[in-house]
């Protein structure tokens, strides 16, 4: 499978599970429940994820970066948790960011040359998301990985809250 498609289909899961988790955090204690006073929160990790989606689509369209003022010391990485809920946008308005920077995340991926994602990675001694990779086009491979990271944090506060498991195993047949 080419990149591009594999890319879709696991960037397709990937918020496939998270939106499925997110449609159980109903209220604002859901959003912003911790099971631990240093863990992330639904809200942080759902501005983290925009911000992280904005941030791979922008390295190669610079033109359609778009970060909110003061987000980044909310949600980038480096940010701390912070227990004054009113530092924070409105759930309605990260949820609109998060689905926002995906769709520029998504058509920056099918715009791409096979040139553009066929780019040479970052070497290995530099710290970037994709050093080594075979090509620089894994971004989008290494985004859905991270969001795969973000939504295990997510199933761990949905288990907090006292909610069972989303999928649930059938029974072995006989």
């Amino acid at each position: 499978m080419e990149l591009k498609a594999h890319a879709k289909t696991i960037l397709a899961r990937a918020r496939g599970f998270t939106e499925m988790l997110l449609e159980q955090f109903q209220t604002d204690d859901d959003w912003f429940a911790q099971t631990h006073p240093n863990a992330n929160h639904a809200m942080w990790i759902v501005g983290h994820l925009g911000l992280a989606d904005n941030a791979f689509a922008s390295r190669f369209r610079p033109d359609g970066d778009h970060k909110p003022d003061g987000w980044e010391e909310l949600f980038w990485f480096g940010s701390q948790i912070n227990p004054d809920r009113s530092v924070y946008p409105d759930k309605s308005e990260v949820l609109a960011y998060f689905r926002d920077r995906r769709e520029f995340l998504l058509k920056t991926l099918d715009e791409l040359s096979d040139e553009e994602i066929n780019a040479a990675a970052p070497g290995p001694e530099e710290r970037s998301a994709i050093a080594g990779a075979p090509n620089v086009g894994h971004i989008f491979l290494f985004a859905a990985f991270h969001e795969g990271i973000h939504g295990g944090q997510l199933t761990v506060a949905h288990r907090g809250l006292g909610h069972g498991p989303l999928m649930k195993p059938q029974p072995a047949e006989a």
